[in-house]
């Protein structure tokens, strides 16, 4: 066992022992032990051997009659660990040069939402990792990089590298900062983290600087049909102990309240198109942001998502007629194509503002998070390229009091879930997390979800991201054929609106 292996041991014995109550001079004489071995390490005798230097700690030990306490006590890792990681083989030297051999996708759907994840395995027996490449509105495109790109690519290259691996992958198309090829970066990025942590014994929070809440603070999706719907649904999410919850009239716009828009009448469209009126979407809206503060108070945080559907003028309008209900956030209230607006919208209103799952691009948020033109960044960040690209991010914000709010939608796998809340965890700027409930059969095919309890997330505390996925109960799930009604949007008269 190397350094790093080292002192994961001491750290697993010293805790541990410290819970069993044993004698302190044994932790003591371990100690000495292990410090010594340490030194021999870092600055070995020339004449030793490396086998010398294992074969006397691990006498040593025996001598000290500590061998079966070493298992009993979590010398090796806690009990958790070693639960987590019985299948993975042996503990691995962190010190010793892992190289990448495979690089492959999984898709599968097991809630009815195609889902690519990413598994990187390694030269180290039972060592791999997991990660989330999901842009479901085009699965098998991402699937075809990972296969035909990311595969070659990677293999033979070192694991531990991480920031120069996503470098390299990054500028190896020479055309980047697109949703396909990011995502397929993002995966192999989450597995690499995966592997790291693995690799230390630790939660992957842990190496991006440790926990700075007990959990990750949660919101609901809270919808109906009409305002009452909406009151009732909001009222099962507080009975279930969220503090937060967004709130909707109908799907994304309102659409369920245009019937027979002239231009189907006309012939007009697709049969599955749907239709937005502007001025009813709004008119809705601030009718259920007005009804629940009515019914609730300020006892809940009341968030609300505009998905981009409104002209800049009409947004607006309607987030200064909801500013006296005092949104916890409105969320994507213009498009990209409209970032030049953002200014306007901020000096029209003090309502908090929330963007980005949409975003590829550094050069769509750096100026206006930098100008604190939102005050939540809900990146989605497979989108942008995993967890190495989104933990920059979540420091740029920091600079400029701008909070992060992961998007996390069912489209977002549980890894992806998993890598958002390891973040979320760790950085200082965080805002909220969205978070949807999840099918039995997710928990079957994913091993080590997060977990809500009371509004709060919650991750598994194994090594890694503490995230699986069971390829077998996986294959029982194949990919589903898109729905793509709900980007296929238009006015009244049939022009197309960008969600």
């Amino acid at each position: 066992m190397g350094g790093l292996g080292d002192r994961q041991l001491l750290y697993g014995f010293r805790k541990n022992l410290k819970t069993a109550g044993l004698a302190s001079f044994l932790v003591n004489t371990l100690c000495l032990i292990l410090n010594d071995s340490l030194l021999f390490k870092i600055n070995p005798s020339p004449f030793m051997k490396e086998s010398q230097n294992h074969f006397d700690r691990r006498t040593a030990l025996k001598a000290l009659g500590l061998g079966s306490a070493a298992g009993a006590f979590g010398l090796t890792g806690s009990a958790m660990a070693q639960s987590n990681r019985s299948d993975q083989g042996a503990t691995f030297n962190g010190m010793d040069p892992v190289k990448i051999t495979k690089v492959r996708p999984i898709l599968t759907a097991p809630y009815g939402i195609n889902l690519v994840i990413v598994k990187v395995e390694t030269d180290q027996p039972g060592l791999y990792g997991v990660g989330c490449a999901t842009f479901t509105q085009r699965a098998h495109t991402v699937v075809a990089a990972v296969k035909e790109y990311l595969d070659p690519f990677f293999r033979g290259k070192p694991a531990n590298t991480i920031e120069d691996n996503w470098q390299m992958a990054y500028q190896s198309s020479y055309w980047r900062n697109g949703p396909v090829l990011n995502n397929a970066l993002s995966g192999v990025d989450q597995a690499l983290w995966d592997i790291k942590g693995k690799m230390a014994g630790m939660p992957v929070y842990e190496l991006l600087g440790g926990k700075t809440r007990f959990a990750v603070d949660a919101y609901g999706h809270a919808s109906g049909k009409t305002p009452e719907e909406v009151v009732d649904s909001v009222q099962s999410f507080k009975e279930k102990g969220y503090r937060n919850v967004r709130i909707q009239l109908g799907g994304y716009g309102s659409t369920h309240l245009s019937e027979n828009p002239p231009y189907k009448i006309a012939g007009f469209g697709s049969p599955g198109d749907t239709t937005i009126t502007p001025q009813v979407y709004k008119r809705g809206t601030v009718e259920i942001f007005k009804q629940a503060r009515e019914s609730f108070g300020d006892d809940i945080e009341l968030l609300h998502d505009m998905h981009e559907r409104l002209q800049p003028m009409d947004a607006i309008d309607m987030i200064q007629r909801v500013e006296e209900y005092r949104p916890f956030f409105i969320e994507d209230p213009l498009s990209p194509e409209n970032i030049g607006w953002f200014r306007k919208l901020r000096e029209q209103t003090s309502v908090p503002i929330a963007m980005g799952e949409l975003f590829n691009s550094p050069h769509e948020w750096l100026e206006p998070m930098s100008e604190r033109l939102y005050d939540y960044i809900r990146i989605h960040i497979s989108q942008i390229g995993g967890i190495t690209p989104a933990m920059k991010v979540a420091r740029l914000g920091e600079w400029f009091n701008v909070r992060t709010a992961w998007h996390g939608p069912g489209d977002t796998s549980p890894v992806g879930h998993a890598a958002n809340c390891h973040i979320d965890l760790a950085v200082w700027n965080f805002g909220v997390q969205e978070m949807g409930r999840f099918k039995e059969a997710a928990f079957e095919v994913f091993p080590g979800m997060p977990t809500i309890k009371d509004g709060f997330i919650h991750v598994n505390e194994a090594p890694g991201l503490g995230i699986d996925i069971d390829e077998e109960l996986a294959a029982k799930y194949p990919p589903v054929v898109y729905n793509y009604n709900w980007t296929q949007l238009r006015g009244i008269d049939g022009t197309p609106v960008r969600p």
